[in-house]
């Protein structure tokens, strides 16, 4: 193992790092001989499944430590072909350490029957692993701060389909404001890997809303479209 990655394993799992003095006070003075505070998130690019896990659940970069129960890092299969993101824990998932359980992960778990798959062979995973306090919109810097783990869990994937549920987690992934109602019905390309996108209605919006359902049930088979139009030879 290199020495780089070595000290990004060690760096993303929160494990202090002994230096050589002189590289200690030659990191701690700037160009301009002054002293340098410059607090970095721990870089994930590197790691793989059990260090990132390791990673996420040793985090405390925003407040939303202060308050989780656990968190949640994902489920799933790991090499799925679809990958459905959602955009933060609710309080069952925080006490489960699961994303999408209770009523909401029911009707996810049915949406995805309805096109001939399970809660085993996809992924699931949310924008924000820590549950946000009585279940509000998490926060610009509380997405900011989980963001590399997401985009870590995206690469190592490699998905063939993301399906994104949910305004916070659409406007988060595709880097706009614009409500699902325009965002939804047509396929997006997920920033800098070109992996197809659509846009669904979240589960717990669909509960409250059940003629909503009749939508999402279109945007599920653009989905399931997408993921056979992007086969290789398609």
């Amino acid at each position: 193992m290199s020495d780089s990655t070595r000290s990004a394993y060690l760096q993303a799992m929160g494990i202090p790092q002994w230096l050589p003095r002189d590289v200690v006070e030659e990191a701690a003075v700037g160009e301009d001989g002054g002293a340098s505070v410059q607090p970095v998130s721990a870089d994930v690019s590197a790691l793989d499944w059990p260090a990132l896990r390791d990673a996420a659940l040793a985090c405390r970069e925003c407040a939303l430590a202060e308050g989780r129960t656990q968190v949640v890092f994902g489920v799933g299969d790991q090499k799925a072909d679809w990958m459905i993101i959602g955009e933060a824990p609710g309080e069952q998932e925080d006490l489960q350490g699961e994303p999408f359980v209770g009523r909401a992960g029911l009707l996810l778990n049915n949406m995805l029957m309805a096109v001939g798959l399970s809660r085993e062979t996809v992924y699931i995973a949310n924008v924000v692993k820590c549950r946000p306090p009585r279940n509000r919109d998490p926060q610009p810097e509380e997405i900011g701060a989980c963001q590399r783990f997401l985009r870590r869990q995206i690469e190592l994937i490699g998905p063939k389909l993301i399906l994104v549920v949910g305004r916070v987690a659409a406007q988060t992934l595709l880097e706009t404001d614009a409500p699902v109602g325009r965002m939804r019905g047509r396929v997006h390309r997920y920033p800098g890997m070109e992996i197809p996108l659509v846009v669904t209605y979240h589960p717990a919006y669909l509960l409250r809303r059940p003629i909503e359902k009749r939508k999402s049930w279109d945007d599920l088979k653009l989905a399931r479209s997408a993921i056979t139009d992007n086969r290789p030879g398609a």
